[in-house]
């Protein structure tokens, strides 16, 4: 789990592909520190297990469903990536529950600065949207982030400036494809709802009875 709160952005070394799945070798020396194999590491708001330890650079295997819903799959030698280590009991829970299991990709439309604030806009799947709420949470390329507006297939988050430095997202550029991780408590909800409605209208005395009813 991670909290959506970057450690380092880290620069893409080695990039190699067998059979559909993808190995990513990352350079990162604040990440790398304290961290052993089997470590998960966020990148790009992807929760990935490391493979290889080398000096001040980690490796990591990408599986073809990895690959299809993130935007890993496009970068290359020297690309910039958000990186952040698992939450520990003691760490500071300064964003949101971010589980690194990315459930799509947003396009930026529009970059628009507001003094030395930034305006991203991005546009997503519709079949997101219901998780995404103005003033909620939402995970950008890793990064936790608050909605301000939202419209039928869009939201828009305001990027600060010390944010807009530690991150890569304010280097990009209308059109780049963003990992979006929607609010996991959304989801409880709608799961929870949708079983309890498909229940409505079962109670009966055997129902009762087992409930511990007499």
């Amino acid at each position: 789990m991670f909290t959506g709160i970057v450690e380092d952005v880290g620069k893409i070394t080695r990039v190699e592909s067998s059979r559909g799945a993808l190995n990513l070798t990352i350079r990162s020396r604040t990440v790398t520190d304290g961290t052993i194999l089997g470590d998960s590491i966020c990148v790009n708001g992807t929760c990935l297990t490391v493979t290889d330890l080398t000096g001040d650079e980690f490796s990591a295997g990408l599986a073809p469903e990895t690959l299809s819903r993130t935007n890993l799959g496009s970068v290359s030698i020297g690309t910039e990536v958000n990186l952040e280590r698992a939450l520990m009991p003691t760490s500071r829970m300064g964003g949101h529950i971010v589980q690194g299991h990315v459930d799509g990709t947003g396009t930026v439309t529009t970059f628009r600065p507001d003094g030395t604030s930034l305006w991203v806009h991005l546009k997503v799947e519709q079949d997101l949207m219901r998780y995404i709420v103005p003033k909620g949470f939402v995970t950008v390329d890793g990064v936790s982030l608050t909605v301000v507006e939202t419209g039928e297939d869009w939201f828009s988050v305001m990027l600060v400036e010390y944010t807009q430095t530690h991150i890569t997202l304010a280097k990009q550029r209308v059109g780049y494809r963003a990992n979006i991780e929607t609010d996991i408590l959304g989801k409880y909800v709608e799961n929870i709802l949708t079983h309890r409605s498909k229940k409505k209208g079962t109670l009966s005395l055997a129902f009762m009875a087992d409930n511990g009813y007499k």
